[in-house]
């Protein structure tokens, strides 16, 4: 039988040769002929650009590759780390990339995917620089500097983002109860699976009709542990994966 795999938050960069042998060994061990397999965003810690040259970005490239090369469909999100994955990236490795709300059917239901930073609408100053990221001017302005000039300016990126978080409540970096329930009626579900916040969980939700819907949340990937949700078709389960 056929399963579907989700897994979000990777954060895969050369700093962490652990968790990007732990990714290889899910994707050599788990996904098997004729399955599907969601990445719901941040594959990688950044992707400054699909003409990145650098040995993470080729090792990664190969491992997708060899993936779909065993007949497993690839279908990837773009998380908030690497928004700038396109088109270039999706046929080098043969993926198709999901716009940032689909739905599937997961566990005979219909299910919203998304990465999950727009649910969280608490954080205002995010949101504010979630919208200018992802102008296509902005975009189309970044992607003419050199891959030297991208780098430093998403490590600067980075260590702003760290500072900015440092100050932050927690339940402002979470979602918002109602914009959950927002996109739950906007796509006329009751199943969510999203990453982003780092709070892997399952959530039941009321919704306002007096029906159940549930909310479920991936967990980002460490060194030495990660977890991958697998649907055979009849229901969700959960994987853990240990590092050596």
């Amino acid at each position: 039988m056929n399963r579907q795999w989700f897994i979000s938050d990777l954060h895969l960069a050369e700093e962490r040769p652990e968790t990007i042998a732990l990714f290889e060994r899910f994707l050599s061990e788990f996904p098997q002929p004729g399955d599907r397999v969601f990445i719901l965003g941040d594959l990688f810690d950044v992707w400054v650009g699909d003409d990145d040259d650098s040995a993470i970005a080729d090792r990664i490239r190969a491992d997708l590759r060899g993936l779909t090369r065993r007949k497993v469909e690839l279908l990837v999100q773009q998380g908030n780390r690497d928004f700038a994955m396109g088109k270039r990236l999706m046929r080098e490795v043969a993926a198709r990339l999901l716009p940032d709300t689909h739905v599937a059917n997961v566990a005979g239901q219909p299910t919203l995917l998304m990465h999950g930073d727009l649910l969280c609408t608490d954080d205002v100053e995010y949101q504010k620089t979630r919208k200018r990221f992802r102008n296509p001017i902005f975009q189309w302005l970044m992607l003419r500097k050199s891959l030297a000039a991208r780098n430093r300016i998403a490590d600067d990126i980075r260590r702003r983002s760290r500072e900015r978080k440092a100050l932050k409540s927690e339940n402002i970096m979470d979602v918002n109860a109602d914009t959950v329930v927002d996109y739950l009626r906007r796509f006329r579900v009751r199943q969510l699976i999203h990453g982003h916040t780092h709070r892997p969980a399952r959530h039941a939700i009321r919704l306002p009709d007096g029906s159940d819907a549930w909310r479920l949340v991936l967990p980002e990937w460490h060194h030495d542990h990660a977890a991958a949700w697998v649907d055979d078709g009849k229901a969700l389960q959960r994987v853990v994966l240990a590092g050596d």
